[in-house]
């Protein structure tokens, strides 16, 4: 038996005993053990949420955020814990499945045909990609199902255009209000348009609705004696911006009090156009700030209801977001500063994330750790808290953060990748990116130029070491572009619509 197995912190007081929450591995005949319940697993995933949105990872942060913080102070916070990728869906398909997006084809978001999407072009047309989850493979949802979990999806899904996409289909026994769309589609106030969701009061707020179903699921739970897996993906903050009056008129007033200084400052772009490419630097759009509190109170009140039913401390509480904040683009929602960039893009704004797992009894509750982390290890982590054989689930693209969670910090470094061969709505730049240690470099794919930052020392990625580091440069160049080989990784195509340009940039990989 594993040692990290063994030594796990994930304990539960449970009849006066400290149990192991690993208790269906265990091999030893200890009947008392194997017949505990295996632990709940509620999941929280808020959409659009940025690094700097979260008054526990950025103190300066305008927008109220105790229920977050407190959960962080009930957790191990991950200062750098990465979505998988600066959009929507891809992060989500690897989340939910264990597996990189470039690994699966899943590296944008998913078009929802019906309002008619278009997929961008520039010099170049994107790189190809699927628009649906593997048929073949596991889903975190099938694979606790089996283990004897009951399953329910709330909220927002985007990853499919039919019914045979939706959750119910991926291992969730209940699915409300998951379908192809990756923003409400009648807004956040009934009726709401959903097919998997009727439709409430007029000035219903959708946030609020979709925390009252998931108490009432987590009531129904505390009566059955099997555990639960919960995946609470909140459509907030994602646009539209909609928020409660009262609340929007509070922040405006509260904004309104403020020293005046420029809200936006101009980035570098890449579309062919004499409008300049603007960036959110201070976070005071009131309707925003609205949002965040407002899906924070939320969370709140969610796992609150966990511990007025006593399962609080039998229950594993995650809480990350797809990608970073939407401060660059359509609607400049919110500020990633002191991070650069924003949503859509692979500067750190765009995929550094709130990031905390909360394992009743660990010793690293309240703790923080600078370990890096992505979306992928989430199944991994689960996995092994619970005590699932990874070998018999299949392969997947993450690692457990078990060792972290136990204090183990001193295992070797692991390469991150991100890869977005597309042109963001957002304006971001095509580009990869393998981050290695203190070490960040960016690969553009329109013309192959590498950018390389210390991102321990400078988060804000001001200042590009690749002049000054040559070697280090060529090391993870090689790193990425071996990855690329075994990932059969895309990149950008010739558009005929600009000759021009002719055949674009790529990487000339075996090198």
């Amino acid at each position: 038996m594993e040692d990290s197995v063994i030594n796990t912190v994930f304990k539960f007081v449970l009849g006066g005993l400290f149990v192991s929450g690993l208790a269906g591995c265990l091999s030893q005949p200890t009947t008392e053990i194997e017949t505990k319940k295996k632990p709940n697993v509620l999941l929280i995933l808020v959409d659009d949420l940025g690094w700097a949105d979260v008054a526990a990872y950025n103190p300066d942060t305008l927008y109220s955020t105790p229920s977050m913080d407190k959960l962080a102070s009930e957790g191990l916070l991950f200062t750098d814990g990465y979505a998988a990728s600066p959009v929507c869906s891809p992060t989500r398909a690897a989340l939910i499945t264990g597996k990189h997006p470039t690994a699966i084809g899943t590296t944008d978001f998913f078009r929802n045909k019906s309002r008619r999407h278009k997929y961008r072009e520039g010099k170049f047309k994107p790189a190809s990609f699927v628009e649906k989850l593997p048929e073949q493979g596991s889903t975190i949802a099938s694979v606790l199902k089996g283990e004897g979990y009951q399953t329910a999806f709330i909220g927002k899904w985007h990853l499919g255009q039919t019914e045979q996409m939706w959750p119910e289909f991926y291992g969730f026994d209940v699915n409300i209000a998951g379908h192809a769309a990756g923003s409400p589609s009648g807004g956040y106030f009934a009726p709401y348009k959903n097919p998997r969701l009727t439709s409430g009061p007029d000035g219903e707020y959708l946030t609020d609705r979709l925390t009252n179903e998931a108490i009432n699921l987590v009531d129904g739970y505390a009566k059955s004696d099997a555990p639960f897996f919960l995946m609470m993906s909140y459509y907030s903050v994602h646009t539209p911006l909609q928020g409660p009056k009262k609340l929007v008129n509070k922040y405006r007033e509260r904004f309104s009090q403020l020293d005046k200084t420029p809200e936006f400052a101009q980035v570098e772009q890449i579309w062919p156009t004499d409008k300049p490419q603007l960036n959110r630097v201070v976070q005071t759009n009131p309707t925003y700030a609205a949002m965040v509190e407002k899906v924070d109170e939320n969370i709140g009140r969610l796992v609150d209801s966990l511990k007025a039913k006593n399962l609080r401390d039998d229950t594993i509480v995650i809480l990350l977001s797809d990608n970073g904040g939407l401060s660059i683009g359509e609607a400049h929602s919110t500020s990633s500063l002191p991070l650069r960039g924003g949503k859509g893009w692979l500067y750190e704004g765009g995929i550094r994330v709130p990031f905390i797992i909360s394992v009743p009894g660990s010793e690293s509750n309240g703790k923080s750790t600078s370990v890096p982390a992505i979306s992928m290890d989430i199944s991994a982590t689960l996995y092994d808290l619970i005590g699932i054989d990874a070998k018999r689930v299949g392969p997947i693209d993450g690692e457990s953060l078990l060792p972290v969670i136990n204090g183990e910090t001193n295992s070797a470094e692991r390469p991150l990748f991100f890869h977005y061969p597309h042109y963001s709505n957002q304006g971001g730049f095509h580009r990869a990116v393998v981050r290695l240690g203190d070490w960040k470099l960016i690969e553009r794919f329109e013309d192959g130029k590498l950018q390389l930052f210390n991102i321990t020392k400078d988060k804000a990625e001001t200042t590009d070491l690749a002049a000054e580091y040559p070697t280090k440069v060529a090391e993870m160049k090689k790193t990425l572009h071996q990855w690329y080989q075994q990932n059969d990784a895309k990149f950008l195509r010739e558009n005929p619509k600009a000759p021009k340009y002719g055949a674009p940039w790529k990487p000339a990989l075996g090198e």
